[in-house]
């Protein structure tokens, strides 16, 4: 037996609004499925899909999980990211090569430094 790696699953407190957001990060298409979830859809090659799904409650601590991304160009994707409603987090990192970042729910997630 052996497993594929199918998605990936968000808790949000409002699916809709965190899905349409990371969908113009990420710029994938995204849709409502059957059950009112959000799915942005994986170009091939870039993973699994992404899956928001609507809780009742609010993120509280720092994720126990989190994305990292590579851009071509670190300092424009921050200013692109955070002109679309991120916001800079300190997690204790201190003076690293990486931008730490929160959605607007507060996940943590991190913009790279681009490749040398």
């Amino acid at each position: 037996m052996t497993l594929t790696f199918d998605e990936i699953c968000i808790d949000a407190h409002d699916a809709s609004a965190l899905g349409v957001w990371w969908s113009k990060v990420l710029g994938w298409p995204h849709d409502v499925d059957d059950d009112g979830d959000v799915v942005l859809h994986a170009p091939p090659g870039a993973g699994p899909n992404w899956l928001f799904l609507a809780v009742p409650d609010d993120k509280v601590v720092k994720n126990r999980i989190h994305f990292d991304f590579r851009p071509d160009d670190q300092q424009a994707e921050v200013e692109r990211v955070v002109g679309l409603g991120a916001r800079h987090v300190d997690i204790g990192q201190g003076d690293e090569s990486w931008v730490v970042l929160a959605d607007p729910e507060g996940n943590e997630f991190c913009i790279l430094a681009a490749d040398d």
